[in-house]
């Protein structure tokens, strides 16, 4: 690729919405480049148009014809003078088709080449890619199962338990475990429906199932002269429906295993220069209780939880991204020059009932929220906005950064005791609850600690434990306060 000229003033559209594009929007106002958002009839005065240059009407109704409309974005970027296009998460940040569309007319994709995406987009495909650079993977053919009798043949040679999941996409939508024979006659076509649905795809995977896992995964950038550098680990381990609502970084697990530590990133980044990958991206593991790590998948855009490895590195992803995408070569000589310091901790702020997870769509009818030091909020939140079932229930993103994750833990339950959302529900009771329990205070939880500490328990029970957490809510709102007066009052 010929290096372009990244200092000279550049249109950059965001192919996105939510948080994510005000994240986005910001980093490109620090570069000096002009952001240019869209703005759609069911959204018309969105969040992150506020912190955008130019705006573009994007018609439609549906996803389908609004942010996953290739043909159509294409065409706008096209008119509009577009220069580059960052696509956040979600939506066609992983899409090779549109990396592709917008290469075809001389647009710039602010995410790695369409060879990577398509080498690591497919779980099966880049389960292969993994195999060919000697990365451990989970037990399994890396072919997709085709048939009920092909997949009990498959998990009882591999043995049980296993996992059925979608060859494509992820966000926890087309996964199921199965521990009998049973459970995969019965969960194969469910899950083929739930891919089609989701991704358009319904090939299925299945694997060896690890028992109480930890989720980990390492950041890694690329750049386009054949460069790649992690930047250290998160643990995403704390998830409802597959889903992370609590990621960290570093992980409390990995610890201070300095040698564990190395040998993970170091393994992200040779799958990374494996399949020429130039851009932000994440390899994401699984680890058994026995440390043992696996590959589980790359996601090849941005993540949503970017910014705590941000906080303990001190480096801007999305800037990165950017300059990367117009051709400049990595700012380090060296792996050694990106250090760790500190603890950060991220809660994902959703519009949902805490303890069933059941959507909670809405007008929000009030919000408010304090900045303390050590606390960055990102966020799409206002009074008046109105929650569509159709949209992620994703509103925020709450990160506290301590040089001790006991530090970072106190402060982010002091962030979400004054975090304040009125007219429909949130989780924050059910994080605060989290940030309180003994077992998570003491780092020892699995992918399934909801499910152990919460899902298990009794209707009556959840509902009780709700409002306890409100009472809980309520008192450190009233600490809050009373910290802040004290402060406004010296």
């Amino acid at each position: 690729m010929k290096k372009q000229n990244i200092q000279s003033q550049k249109k950059i559209l965001i192919a996105n919405r939510g948080e994510i594009a005000a994240r986005v929007a910001k980093a490109i106002l620090e570069m000096g480049h002009i952001p240019v958002g869209f703005f759609t009839d069911s959204e018309p005065n969105a969040y992150h148009l506020a912190f955008c240059q130019e705006w573009i009407y994007l018609s439609g109704n549906t996803h389908q014809e609004t942010y996953l409309n290739i043909e159509k974005i294409v065409s706008l970027a096209k008119e509009h003078k577009i220069e580059a296009v960052h696509p956040g998460y979600g939506f066609l940040s992983e899409n090779t088709l549109f990396a592709k569309a917008l290469e075809e007319k001389g647009i710039i994709f602010i995410g790695p080449n369409p060879k990577s995406i398509l080498l690591m987009g497919d779980k099966a495909i880049s389960k292969q890619e993994a195999l060919k650079a000697k990365i451990p993977v989970v037990p399994g053919p890396d072919n997709p199962i085709h048939t009920k009798e092909e997949a009990l043949s498959v998990a009882k040679e591999i043995g049980f338990p296993v996992l059925l999941k979608a060859v494509a996409g992820g966000g926890g939508r087309g996964m199921r475990i199965c521990h009998t024979s049973e459970d995969v006659l019965k969960n194969f076509e469910t899950v083929q429906r739930e891919a089609l649905s989701s991704f358009g795809k319904a090939d299925l995977l299945l694997e060896k199932y690890i028992q109480n896992p930890r989720h980990i995964e390492v950041q890694v950038v690329g750049d386009k002269h054949g460069k790649v550098v992690h930047f250290f680990e998160r643990e995403c381990s704390i998830q409802r429906r597959h889903q992370k609502i609590i990621e960290e970084a570093p992980s409390p697990f990995v610890g201070e295993d300095q040698k564990l530590r190395h040998n993970i990133c170091e393994t992200a980044v040779r799958l990374a220069k494996h399949v020429g990958y130039d851009s932000a991206g994440t390899v994401e593991f699984i680890m058994g209780e026995d440390r043992s790590f696996y590959f589980l998948e790359m996601n090849t855009r941005i993540q949503v939880e970017h910014p705590i490895t941000e906080e303990i590195t001190g480096v801007d992803l999305v800037s990165l991204m950017i300059e990367i995408a117009f051709g400049a070569p990595l700012p380090f000589q060296s792996q050694e020059e990106i250090t760790l310091r500190g603890h950060s901790i991220e809660c994902r702020i959703c519009v949902e009932h805490p303890f069933t997870f059941l959507p909670s769509p809405g007008t929000i009818t009030a919000t408010s929220w304090k900045q303390y030091p050590g606390i960055r909020f990102d966020h799409c939140l206002y009074s008046g906005l109105v929650v569509a079932p159709d949209f992620d229930p994703m509103l925020g993103k709450m990160i506290a950064t301590s040089l001790t994750r006991e530090k970072a833990i106190k402060k982010m339950k002091m962030a979400l005791s004054a975090l304040f959302i009125e007219g429909v529900f949130s989780n924050i009771s059910l994080l605060l609850f989290v940030l309180g329990e003994e077992d998570f205070l003491k780092g020892n939880f699995s992918t399934h600690y909801l499910e152990q500490k919460i899902l298990k328990r009794p209707k009556e029970e959840l509902e009780n434990l709700f409002d306890q957490s409100k009472e809980t809510f309520l008192s450190l709102l009233e600490k809050s306060l009373a910290i802040e007066c004290s402060f406004s009052n010296n």
